[in-house]
């Protein structure tokens, strides 16, 4: 059984590692040709109608857009794998340091905004599942079950509006805009993370509800274990499945939410500055952020599929 075990894990991990390389690949390949299928001249689009032919053709042949296709596909790979992403059309600045000056600021406000979900929904999922198993409080159940569905439905960036006009216009209580300090991460905080505390609120419930019905759980009952180690020690482990898949794609998705709830406000991040490359026609920091955008993704999708199979190992036995 364990060789059987064994060679299950190492089929698991051959199958998913050829699955990112080519989901690499793809997103790499991409990003290439956004650029190339752009209509017009990115360069003179970037540089304006007005800008001399000289300068115009000094700057494609500095971002090498005057070689072959297949030589610039060739050069685009071999840039990646040193770190250097090209130059920005506008600024004149490596690309990569744009990204460097920006990127903290977008990673901290999902990895904040998706602790601050996690944290929120595990405990009021499972707690609503308790008050709500066989049927009680109806009440309770129908006004949880229509707040959450309206809650992840709403669009950050008009949670975030919303948020703004509450606490910082008309209240005062935090800053409208900007990264000044620890009071400032509150609201775009909030405004990411209100949306995917609903939806995984309400999946916790609903799994944990199916597991107080198991078998295992009618026999803790039945040995009269205490309540909270009942709930927290044998039912909540064992409804988190779904909850971590689920997780695990809204952290994605925070990722890429980002975008709107930044320029929403004004937050120095990667989504601002993707909305102002694209309005500015610079197209390699917009080609890069779509890169670290999407190997982000990519990145979250490997890791929910391996925390999925050290949690479950039997599915990974049974798909490979």
């Amino acid at each position: 059984m364990r060789g059987l075990t064994d060679s299950a894990w190492a089929r698991f991990a051959a199958r998913r590692l050829l699955r990112l390389l080519f989901s690499v690949w793809v997103l790499l390949t991409a990003a290439f040709l956004m650029i190339h299928l752009i209509p017009g001249d990115p360069v003179r689009a970037a540089l304006g109608v007005t800008a001399p032919a000289d300068l115009v053709n000094a700057r494609r042949e500095q971002l090498g857009l005057n070689d072959p296709l297949w030589s610039q596909y060739a050069h685009y790979f071999g840039d990646l794998f040193t770190g250097r992403f090209g130059t920005s059309t506008v600024s004149g600045l490596p690309v990569s340091q744009v990204i460097a000056d920006r990127y903290p600021a977008t990673l901290e406000l999902a990895v904040y905004a998706f602790l601050v979900a996690v944290a929120v929904s595990i405990p009021l999922g499972l707690t609503m599942a308790v008050l709500t198993r066989a049927g009680r409080r109806r009440r309770l159940e129908l006004g949880f079950t229509s707040t959450s569905v309206l809650l992840g439905t709403v669009p950050e960036f008009l949670i975030g509006a919303a948020l703004v006009y509450v606490f910082a216009v008309r209240l005062g209580l935090a800053p409208i805009a900007g990264r000044s300090g620890p009071s400032s991460y509150v609201l775009p905080v909030l405004a990411l993370a209100i949306g995917p505390a609903a939806v995984l609120a309400r999946i916790t419930r609903v799994e944990t509800l199916a597991v107080l019905e198991a078998d295992f759980i009618r026999t803790a009952r039945a040995k009269r274990i205490p309540d909270r180690r009942l709930y927290l020690r044998h039912a909540l482990p064992n409804s988190l499945t779904a909850t971590v898949t689920v997780a695990g794609l809204l952290l994605g998705g925070l990722v890429a939410a980002t975008v709107l709830v930044e320029n929403v406000f004004a937050w120095p991040g990667l989504g601002s500055t993707i909305v102002s490359s694209i309005l500015a026609k610079d197209y390699p920091v917009v080609q890069a952020i779509v890169l670290v955008y999407g190997l982000g993704v990519l990145l979250v999708n490997l890791v929910v599929d391996v925390g999925l199979a050290l949690l479950d190992p039997r599915s990974t036995i049974r798909e490979s």
